[in-house]
């Protein structure tokens, strides 16, 4: 099988496998992107006169047709494809033959790598901004069946002041509505059309118009210079990943929450039962499991974002091949979150408070009869806190 690179020149197996690497696997989500790329791509060039209506005709064609056999399993990238790129090409020029050739003309893998991946990147934080959509609803059907519960306050594990199922609930999802806004904004870097910048030195000889694949493929902008493409390899990857870590780190304070509310000792919820699992050795215990691998999700996705950052770190200017390792992370982070949120959301669905086990100190109301104080005396806040405190012993605890 020839390669987009290929010279004829001989390629040793391991070398093969050693810089295709993961790619002819995680490519396959990228097939349909790299479809919509190269159709946009193949109808610029037929406008501007470098490719005949024919064979930009054939291109398309074949091009959709393959998209859809390889959704319905009839094709997939092997590793002597090496990448989604070179599977769609050699695959289209033998359906349709020196037409598929043709297609290559004014671009490179380099910035049909960017294409394809921004583009998935578009529809990625669509997926995940469903997925909290969805936990959300499930935090807010939570407040309208318990909402009014009343809950200890903790600070430094401790009761502290009444709180609420309501304020509770309502706090994590304010995290999750602002991590919405987040990856509304994480989405400006990809939105800059990378496809006709090549190599990252564009075209010099060809009268290619970028702004047209730009407007079919519904980016914002066509990014430019030309050499500012390869330098924003990781940029948009990392801000998504940095945006899911957030989000991932509010998802595992609340599954943190709700691990010390289900132990025995709180009781103050109860999980339904296929949302736990059993032990193997002890009959009598349901595991949170679902809870505690959602805890750990979140280190998951924060050493993706490193990961990341790293490989990019201290490149020179111009495309290096170790922005290929960006994959893996970027859709481990992607794909953990959106599992995770999924997961969580049906959990929370499926949960109870426990009133009769929700045992409030009755220090948690130290702090309002302060205030009582303060209102019906007119005298100084630390006064009444210290007659407060003094009916609790006299002894001042750290605020």
């Amino acid at each position: 099988m020839s390669r987009l690179w290929e010279k004829g020149l001989p390629l040793d197996e391991r070398v093969l496998r050693y810089t295709a690497g993961e790619d002819h696997v995680l490519d396959a989500r990228l097939v349909d992107y790299d479809v919509q790329g190269s159709i946009a791509h193949a109808e610029m060039l037929n406008q501007q006169g470098l490719l005949s209506d024919d064979d930009c005709k054939a291109i398309c064609t074949g091009l959709v047709e393959l998209g859809q056999q390889h959704a319905a399993g009839d094709w997939q990238i092997e590793l002597a494809d090496e990448d989604v790129h070179t599977a769609l090409e050699t695959r289209l020029t033998k359906n349709i033959g020196d037409a598929g050739g043709r297609l290559h003309l004014g671009r490179s893998r380099n910035d049909q790598v960017l294409t394809a991946l921004r583009l998935y990147l578009l529809d990625a934080v669509k997926a995940v901004k469903n997925s909290v959509h969805g936990l959300h609803e499930s935090l807010a059907e939570l407040e309208q069946r318990q909402g009014e519960l009343t809950l200890p306050g903790y600070t430094h594990m401790q009761q502290a002041m009444p709180s609420t199922v309501a304020w509770w609930a309502g706090g994590f999802a304010e995290g999750f509505a602002d991590a919405l806004d987040g990856l509304d904004s994480s989405c400006r870097r990809m939105a800059k059309n990378p496809l006709g910048s090549a190599a990252g030195y564009g075209t010099p000889g060809l009268n290619l118009d970028r702004d047209a694949t730009t407007r079919k493929l519904g980016f914002e902008v066509t990014q430019t210079p030309v050499t500012a493409v390869q330098l924003s390899r990781g940029k948009a990857e990392a801000g998504l990943l940095f945006e899911l870590t957030l989000l991932m780190q509010d998802l595992g304070r609340l599954a943190s929450d709700l691990l010390l509310f289900y132990t025995q000792e709180f009781g103050y919820i109860a999980l339904a039962d296929d949302v736990t699992t059993g032990s193997s050795i002890m009959p009598q215990k349901r595991n949170p499991d679902v809870l505690e691998l959602v805890r750990g999700a979140t280190a998951t996705v924060q050493a993706s974002l490193q990961e990341c950052l790293l490989i990019v770190a201290k490149l020179p200017s111009g495309f290096q091949r170790d922005a290929q390792r960006i994959k893996a992370p970027l859709f481990r982070g992607i794909d953990l979150t959106i599992e995770s949120v999924d997961i969580m959301a049906y959990l929370i669905s499926r949960m109870e408070f426990q009133p009769e086990n929700i045992r409030l100190d009755d220090g948690l109301y130290a702090a309002e009869r302060a205030y009582a104080l303060v209102a019906s005396e007119g005298i100084p806040f630390r006064d009444a806190y210290r007659r407060v405190a003094a009916q609790y012993g006299g002894k001042q605890q750290p605020d």
